[in-house]
């Protein structure tokens, strides 16, 4: 504001009349000035600056003709300017050209841009120098300042000073006749910032780099660099009392306590910028020819690396900035050394290289890159050492590469050094040494965080071998090794690996070679899903470096299919290539394409999906916009006109379209999904085809010519955005059930429309929004705070006279923001006395917390608000409404909270434990009795009644918006510059004595987590507010919870208050991340000394002890997402403490530390990812880990240590180390690696007689062993196993046999360990036979020793395997039921023994497709052992066994000819079951299964289905067996059916139906849409033509059932039914290709109504199968209903199918019906005479009810009434079917069925109730049915 201020007095100072020439020159650079300041748009200060600066220079000559006192206001002037626009170098840049260099005086902190400011400084250092010093010392001495901006800014100025200024500051500094006193204050300011007085460490950093610069002025290198090591010297405390720079000296005694961040700013200081000279010239005083480079910072660089965990990205910054400085003096270096300093044997090349393997597996954000350097740069200086030193062995190269390819894939650091070594070793030699490697790139690229480093080494290879040739010969090259890899990325089911090939590897790949892309087309030609997508994406790629816009006809008609195909995938990348094309144009074609997909998509069920749709429908208004734009300015030939839609007329009409698509689907009874995916597209049209700025976008502005398109638009009747319908579309979207539609409709109706609603819509708006406000649905009063701030967006003064009128007040106010929240306050303390009279009557009526969320959303979410709380006029009122806002806030807290604990009086105020849940019940019981006037309460139920549930509800919702609303205010307003004073000091104590109330005495999680969220920005605003009162009060709450957690008590705390915990959290949470947090450091502190205290020797069961209180604390701070890298440091004393606590006698603090434990885990190695997110395997390694946190390794070490066999059997933390070690990953191959003291623990915990032990040692060793010195240790450990008669432990023995396993085992992606190297192996193994045979007793060890050799099938010799067979085949031979072979009793374990040799047997046979095997498997299909046959069958349906044809052949066979008899004896439900599903398994995907079933059965497969039905029907089993069952009766109905069999066939319909119904078991669903794609089909093709009469309403039954399931819930079901509809769709002929192109579920439903139209038309039952999809609802009752004042109930009842739409249904249906009536009138008589009365009266009913005002008092509320819009929109079609009815058959059927009047009179009547309605928003204007060809909407899976 100081600039505005001398802008006005130099305005006035030129302005005066008797100043004229000159003076007005000088005016009109003032008012251009004023402009740009007064501007908020970036582009508008700009331009006014241009302006300013281009007058200047046109009216130089005038302006130099001032005089001293004339041009002293503009200079003034300027200058306040430049302080404003400092924010901005090109702004301040353009200031200071205003006035000339000459005339420009004094220009004050602005040092590096202004010429005439550095000018005046070298004639004024010292004042200068005397004010910075002043400043410096104020603002290090208002420590502990919460921001750092003020200390960056003086910081900056000092290094700016020494950077710009070296010749002037150099004196001052090094000549003892010059030397300055403010410089040397300045000096130790510095240091004292650096040593930490400054909390900031952007300051601290700041400051490093300020005195580095200071350095750089010594005019003798050697003196920089003394003072430099003297400068360490004194921070590390080593003997110096003093640092002299040159003349300045500062007494150690000065510097404050250090913390080890000063050595890192210093070093990253000197680094960046200090002279060359300095860094490499020879340091006096040392024997050697040491540097300040080498042998000060080096040494430096890697204690950081190991210390400063929490500034580890700073720490590898430090590290490359040294490699840099190294690389570009290398020949200083060299001189000063004599010779080389990275030789092979040489201490720095090991340190180096070391210190960069360590840290490069840093799971820190943004360090990947300084890794990525730090690797190149290093081989880069080997390199130009080896050049110069002519050394041609360069083993480097070798040791790296070697020690990168024996890392696991899954370790990212594998890859870094891998791209910085082919440059120097080439392509082929990396492939040589790692011949997995595209494999691995493959995984990679499923892996979000090893995509990058992939693609990045992808591109390295690629690069250098396309080096080596040109044209074929690259894409040979190429082809060779990469063409599987991108053909197996892009054809990917997975969605992470498609993406990134086809974003990251693909457009690069067709750049550098063209070529490619011709090989890629040939492996993408099928039909298959996988081809399709892969296509798609392949096209798309190359038609956007081709810069290629049209689309050929094949290609055209293939993109159809997969805009059409049933995989979002595909139809995604299909909408991409469509919409992403270069020109401003659509072709006919793709318009064509864009028209038929959007509809049948809206009702996608996947947020991505909509949200991509969005992007791409983003594209196309764009391009569409930009080219009728550029059409209507004349400047676009590249088309002729008349062509495309790039046309403005055409633009135009397909926006237009979209628009009234989107707000059709905006409808109350559309489901989420369509309204979602409208909104989005509704979102993407107002912000692409409207002129509305938004100053808060960088981006997306609209062109500033958009007016002249609109009005082109306008002018013939399109793009009314703001229309009375479409308004009332998303008002009617305002009362959605769901935030995201609610809030998504508020936003487009507060940023694009006018800025107030018509005053008819007002006070029906308000009177619904306060309705709602008052409703005990949580649903509904969140929607009423939508309404209420929506309506505060769009109110005017007509708005505040109904608030006034109801109030009863005079209006008295005209701020509308100000007025609305005391309304609000008003509402909610009346509503407050209601509930302290009656808080069931409350509850029921005025609950409170949609008041207290109207609130928030009105005070934190609308600008105006804030804006008009920043004024001077109204400041004492909204001081005085949020005072009495905060102290209603705690009486509603204090009554709830009372109310729940059932105490009165000054002992409900000091309880600080929550109530239990028998306290509540009771409690809440006699707030029953008291608001129903009861004086004995009603009889005990299990469920809780509407009231407990009211009451609950009511309290919970109430106090989290008290928390949401308090935390908000507070962050809002202390953050607000002019509005920090509003809330007073008292406010904020009562406010956090609310929040302490909520966190200790509330133990419901939704309202505690509610709460936190508001605490945790209430901490942050307080923490970082200047005062420090206000920052005392979230110390002061700590301490206090600190002294409880500590205190004695009589209730338990943790256990009983879920809050408590978080309370410690929100504090800790809300310090600066950017500073230290001194908050965090004491709270772990005081809790770790608490957590280690003794236990006492008689303690309370009942009540949480101090120490487990602590551990719970601990788990939430660990458990925080906000605190992240910070708890790292405090990590090992906490896994410490977890592993004591596991150890405790006392249960809770066992449970406490196993939890904590947990929690630590996660925040040490990340989260897992699941499969479905496409991340194979992803993790830390072990050597990388231990790197991290080396003393945390000692801890493990040492529990693993004390564990060996032969102390303590139970370790209770022996597990959980295990665990934790399980989960890492194995490191590179290094002998020194610290990980390898980890291996004799865990291999001597081999004998650990617990199981559970061994089975974990055995995984922990996994990381432990790199893969190439697997083969030595397996050979050792297999040299261990015991001879015949020399088993000393079985544990042992067991465990070492787990570890085998467990070794052997390859990792998911990994490729086996080589067969040659584990033929050693084998020949040990073979010499144990015995371990196999019934000489070793024990059925786990012969168990684990099968498992062993299934692992080595190549290695082991065939005699071997063979003996194997023979012995596994024998004993299964041999085994009775109940009987062991040779042995008299059951044995333990042998179950797991048989099961094994059973999956052996399965696993060889299809291995080696022998015949006899094949033979032997399929008999043990009918073992007499349970656990034989169990076996087989579940190797059958695992997803993970080998395939082979012969043997799935063969298995399926013995199936079929078995099953007769299994049905029969169906005694083992379980085994029923898998039985049936390795049938359906083996059979559904077999094309021959078929004939194969009929041989076998030989005419028996009616008869198993005759029995399955009668499973299904009679015996009732669970939904699994009913499902198996279903599955495959349809499989078996196929076999063949008569006419004979119509009753067999009508059952299984029945039982089809059964299944598939909405209220259902989801696997029945799914069973039934499976059992569609099987028999469905073949019912469908048996019963075309009149060779099967009887099968037609079969058929018409399975076509009504795939209907309903295309509509299912369940998106898997609908996904079956899609595929039923493609088959059908297929077999009959019609487009989809060579092979079967599976559609999309809204496709396939098209597809079968039209079927059900061309083949069944003429039939009489097809009108009423159609007619069951149209809902009959009662239309008086719904609207009586909704108009009656009855009280909400606070549940409402759940839909079965929330995903279907009636009505969408009903009105896609419609024209079909129509059709199928002109192909069979007589069908619809009976119909007509049943239906038609009722049509007529609902008719009559609407035109009487929306015909006069009086009865549309609720029409607001009907315009978001679900049930009410569905019943209207069903009414318009029936009716239209009854009017089409009555037109067919003729106007004497009217009178014979009982209708009063004919087609012409009830069409014009419905006109009118259309008409009507629509007037209302409660339909659309009357219209011409579409035909089906035209219908574009479509109900189904999206």
């Amino acid at each position: 504001m100081g600039a505005e201020r001398e802008a006005r007095a130099c305005a006035a100072f030129y302005g005066d009349a008797g100043r004229c020439g000159p003076g007005r020159a000088a005016l009109r650079c003032v008012r251009c000035l004023r402009q740009f300041a007064g501007s908020t748009a970036k582009r508008c200060r700009d331009e006014h600056l241009e302006e300013a600066l281009q007058l200047a220079q046109a009216l130089g000559k005038e302006l130099q003709a001032l005089g001293e006192a004339e041009v002293r206001p503009l200079l003034r002037c300027v200058l306040a300017f430049q302080l404003e626009a400092a924010g901005s170098s090109s702004a301040f840049q353009k200031l200071e050209q205003v006035l000339s260099p000459e005339d420009l005086q004094a220009v004050c902190m602005f040092i590096e841009e202004s010429r005439l400011g550095r000018h005046h400084w070298q004639q004024n250092m010292a004042p200068l120098l005397q004010r910075l010093a002043h400043t410096l010392s104020y603002v290090l001495q208002g420590q502990p300042a919460p921001s750092g901006t003020w200390g960056c800014l003086a910081v900056k100025a000092c290094l700016q000073l020494f950077q710009v200024m070296p010749k002037d500051v150099a004196p001052l500094v090094w000549s003892a006749a010059a030397k300055n006193e403010a410089l040397q204050r300045i000096l130790g300011l510095l240091l004292e910032a650096v040593a930490g007085k400054a909390l900031s460490k952007d300051v601290r950093l700041l400051a490093g780099t300020a005195l580095s610069m200071l350095l750089n002025t010594a005019p003798q290198p050697e003196s920089g660099a003394r003072a430099a090591l003297t400068l360490f010297q004194l921070m590390d405390r080593a003997g110096a009392e003093e640092l002299r720079v040159g003349e300045l000296a500062v007494e150690a005694h000065s510097i404050p306590e250090l913390d080890g961040l000063e050595r890192l700013a210093l070093s990253r200081g000197l680094l960046t910028c200090c002279r060359a000279d300095i860094l490499c010239c020879r340091l006096e005083g040392s024997t050697c020819q040491a540097c300040l480079l080498l042998d000060v910072l080096f040494p430096i660089v890697c204690t950081l690396s190991k210390e400063q965990k929490d500034c580890h990205y700073h720490c590898f910054q430090v590290l490359v900035l040294w490699l840099r400085r190294v690389q570009e003096n290398l020949p200083e270096l060299w001189h000063l050394r004599g010779g080389r300093l990275l030789a092979e044997d040489a201490k720095l090349l090991q340190k180096l290289t070391q210190l960069v393997w360590d840290n490069a597996e840093a799971p820190v954000e943004g360090v990947s890159e300084f890794i990525q350097s730090s690797f190149r740069v290093l081989l880069e200086i080997y390199h130009l050492e080896c050049q110069h030193f002519e050394d041609q062995e360069r083993p480097l190269y070798q040791q790296m590469l070697q020690r990168a390819v024996s890392m696991p894939w899954q370790i990212k650091a594998r890859y870094v050094p891998l791209c910085a070594l082919v440059p120097y070793v080439g392509s082929q030699q990396v492939l040589d040494a790692c011949p997995m490697l595209p494999q691995h790139l493959l995984s990679c690229l499923a892996t979000n965080h090893l995509c990058p480093t992939a693609t990045e080494l992808y591109r390295a290879l690629v690069r250098q071998q396309c080096s080596q040739g040109q044209g074929d010969v690259q894409a040979e090259l190429w082809a060779q090794h990469w063409l599987p890899l991108l053909s197996r990325a892009l054809r990917s089911p997975l969605p992470i690996l498609h993406s990134n090939a086809a974003n990251h590897l693909l457009p690069w790949t067709l750049r550098q070679l063209p070529a490619a892309g011709t090989l890629l087309a040939a492996q993408f030609s099928g039909a298959d899903t996988a081809a399709l997508r892969a296509w798609v994406s392949l096209l798309r790629v190359q038609r956007s470096t081709a810069g290629v816009t049209l689309l050929r006809a094949e290609e055209a008609a293939r993109l159809q299919a997969c805009l059409r195909a049933r995989e979002e995938g595909v139809r995604l990348a299909a909408l991409g290539l469509l919409c992403g094309g270069p020109g401003h144009s659509l072709a006919g074609t793709e318009e064509r394409l864009l028209r038929e997909f959007l509809p049948l998509n809206l009702n996608c069920h996947t947020s991505a999906f909509r949200q991509l749709l969005q992007a791409a429908l983003r594209k196309v208004l764009g391009r569409l916009r930009d080219g009728a734009l550029a059409r209507l300015r004349g400047k676009d030939p590249r088309e002729p006109r008349g062509e495309g839609v790039g046309q403005p007329a055409r633009a135009v009409d397909f926006v237009e379209w979209l628009l009234q698509l989107c707000i059709s689907s905006l409808t109350p009874w559309a489901n989420y999904q369509r309204k979602k995916t409208a909104l989005l597209l509704l979102t993407a049209i107002l912000e692409t085809c409207t002129d509305t700025w938004s100053p808060e976008r960088k981006k997306g502005q609209p062109p500033r010519t958009m007016a002249t398109l609109l009005g082109h638009a306008r002018q013939s009747g399109c793009w009314d955005f703001f229309s009375r319908p479409n308004l009332l579309a998303l008002l009617g979207c305002l009362q959605d059930s769901t935030n995201e539609i609610r809030d998504t409709a508020s936003e487009l109706l507060v940023r694009y429309f006018p800025a107030a609603f018509p005053e008819t819509l007002t006070p029906a708006l308000l009177r619904l929004a306060q309705d709602a406000l008052s409703s005990p649905r949580v649903q509904e009063a969140e929607a009423g705070a939508v309404l209420m701030k929506t309506v505060l967006h769009k109110s005017d003064s007509s708005t505040l006279k109904l608030l006034a009128l109801e109030a009863k007040t005079a209006q008295t106010l005209t701020n509308r923001s100000l007025y609305f929240a005391q309304h609000l306050l008003r509402v909610l303390q009346a509503q407050l006395a209601t509930a302290q009279q009656n808080l069931l009557q409350a509850a029921a009526a005025a609950p409170m917390h949609g008041v207290l969320a109207a609130l928030r959303r009105c005070l934190l979410q609308v600008p105006e608000v804030i804006t008009c709380m920043q004024t001077a006029e109204s400041a004492q009122a909204w001081q005085e409404l949020l005072s009495s806002l905060v102290d209603t806030a705690r009486d509603i807290t204090s009554l709830l909270l009372g109310a729940l604990q059932s105490q009165q009086g000054p002992e409900a105020e000091q309880q600080v434990a929550a109530p239990s849940f028998a306290d509540m019940g009771n409690a809440i019981g006699s707030l029953i009795m008291l608001g129903k006037g009861q004086r004995e309460e009603e009889e005990d139920s299990v469920l809780l009644s509407e009231e407990h549930s009211l009451i609950l509800t009511c309290c919970w919702v109430s106090v989290k918006e008290v928390g949401l609303l308090l935390g908000g205010l507070a962050e809002l307003l202390l953050s607000s510059p002019g509005a920090k004073h509003l809330l007073q000091l008292t406010s904020l104590q009562t406010a956090a004595t609310v929040f302490q109330e909520i966190l200790l005495r509330c133990r419901h999680w939704g309202a505690v987590e509610g709460c936190s969220m508001g605490f945790t920005k209430f901490c942050a605003a307080l923490l970082n507010h200047p005062n420090t009162e206000l920052q005392a009060i979230p110390q002061t709450i700590l301490d206090q919870g600190l002294e409880a957690l500590s205190g004695p008590r009589s209730s338990s705390i943790t256990r009983r208050a879920a809050g408590f915990p978080m309370l410690f959290l929100c504090i800790v949470s809300g310090e600066n991340p950017a500073q230290a947090r001194p908050l965090l450091t004491r709270c772990i502190q005081t809790l770790l000394a608490l957590a280690t205290m003794a236990l006492p020797q008689d303690w309370d069961q009942t009540l949480d002890l101090p120490q487990v209180c602590a551990l719970h604390v601990l788990q939430t701070l660990v458990r925080g997402a906000g605190l992240g890298a910070a708890l790292l440091r405090h990590a090992t004393p906490m896994v410490a403490l977890a592993l004591r606590g596991l150890s405790s006698p006392c249960w809770a603090m066992r449970n406490a530390a196993i939890q904590l434990f947990s929690a630590l885990t996660t925040r040490l190695l990340g989260q897992k990812q699941s499969s479905t997110e496409g991340c194979l395997v992803e993790g830390l390694s072990l050597p990388a880990f231990l790197g991290q946190h080396p003393q945390l390794g000692a801890v493990l070490l040492a529990e693993l240590e004390a564990a060996v066999p032969g102390g303590p059997h139970l370790r209770p933390a022996l597990h959980a180390v295990l665990t934790l070690l399980a989960q890492l990953q194995p490191g590179p191959d290094d002998p020194s690696s610290p990980s390898t003291h980890f291996l004799e623990p865990l291999l001597e915990l081999a004998g650990s007689p617990i199981y559970a032990v061994r089975a974990m040692a055995a995984k922990a060793l996994i990381p432990v062993v790199p893969p190439p010195q697997r083969p030595a240790l397996l050979l050792q450990l297999a040299q261990q196993l015991p001879a015949p008669g020399g088993v000393l432990s079985h544990n042992a023995l067991h465990g070492r046999l787990l570890q085998m396993k467990a070794l052997l085992a390859p990792n998911p992606g990994t490729a086996r360990l080589p067969a040659e190297a584990l033929h050693p192996v084998a020949l040990q193994l073979e010499a144990r036979s015995w371990l196999l045979s019934p000489a070793q007793r024990c059925p786990l060890v012969r168990a684990a020793f099968l498992q062993v050799l299934t692992l080595l099938p190549a290695s082991l010799s065939p005699g071997f395997t063979q003996s194997i067979w023979d012995a596994v085949s024998a004993e299964l031979g041999g085994l009775t039921l109940g009987r062991e072979p040779g042995c008299a009793e059951l044995q333990v374990g042998a179950a797991v023994l048989h099961q094994t040799m059973a999956r052996f047997a399965c696993s060889e046979a299809a291995r080696l497709a022998d015949s006899k095997r094949i033979h032997t498997v399929c008999s043990l299909l009918q073992h007499p052992h349970p656990d034989v046959r169990l076996a087989v069958l579940s190797w059958v349906t695992d997803g993970k066994r080998a395939e082979c044809e012969e043997l799935e052949r063969a298995l399926r066979l013995t199936l079929l000819e078995n099953l007769q008899s299994v049905l029969q004896d169906r005694g083992n439900k379980e085994f029923l079951r898998l039985y049936l599903e390795a049938l359906v398994h083996l059979c559904r995907d077999c094309p021959s299964w078929s004939q194969e079933a009929s041989q076998k059965l030989q005419g028996s497969a009616l008869a198993c289905v005759e029995t399955l039905l009668l499973v299904m029907e009679m015996e009732r089993p669970g939904p699994e067996l009913l499902s198996q069952a279903l599955c495959a009766a349809s499989l078996l109905l196929t076999v063949g059916f008569g006419d004979e069999d119509a009753l067999l066939v009508q059952r299984w319909c029945m039982m089809l139906e059964a299944c598939g119904r909405p209220v259902a078991d989801e696997v029945l669903r799914l069973a039934a849409a499976c059992s569609l794609q099987t028999a469905g089909t073949e019912v469908l093709r048996r019963c075309r033509g009149a060779a099967c009469p009887w099968l037609i309403p079969m058929a018409l039954r399975v076509i009504n059932m795939s209907i309903h399931l295309l509509q299912d819930e369940d998106p898997d079901v609908r996904h079956e039914a899609a595929g039923f509809a493609s088959l059908v769709q297929h077999g009959l002929g019609q487009p989809g290709g060579d092979g079967c192109i599976f559609v999309q579920g809204n496709v396939g439903l098209l597809s079968l109504l039209q079927l059900l139209l061309d083949e069944f038309g003429h039939h009489p039952e097809t009108f009423g199968s159609l007619l069951q999809h149209l809902p009959q609802p009662n239309l008086r009752a719904i609207v009586e209903d909704l108009e009656a004042d009855t009280p909400h109930s606070l549940y409402k009842e759940d839909e079965p199918n929330v995903f279907a739409e009636p009505a969408a249904l009903a009105q896609q249906l419609l024209p079909f019906l129509v059709q199928l009536l002109e192909k069979a009138p007589s069908s619809a008589l009976h119909w007509l005479q049943a239906a038609g009365p009722s049509v007529l009266q609902d008719l009559h009913y609407c035109q009487q009810q929306w015909s006069h005002e009086s009865a549309t008092r609720c029409w607001m509320k009907a315009l978001g009434c679900a049930v009410l819009r569905a019943a209207l929109a069903v009414l318009l079609v029936r009716a239209q079917l009854v009017a089409h009815a009555l037109r067919l058959l003729g106007e004497e059927h009217g009178a014979v069925l009982g209708l009063d009047c004919g087609a012409q009179e009830l069409e014009q009547e419905l006109v009118l109730v259309q008409g009507l309605l629509a007037q209302h928003g409660l339909g659309s204007a009357p219209q011409q049915s579409p035909a089906p060809a035209e219908q574009g909407e479509a109900h189904g899976d999206g």
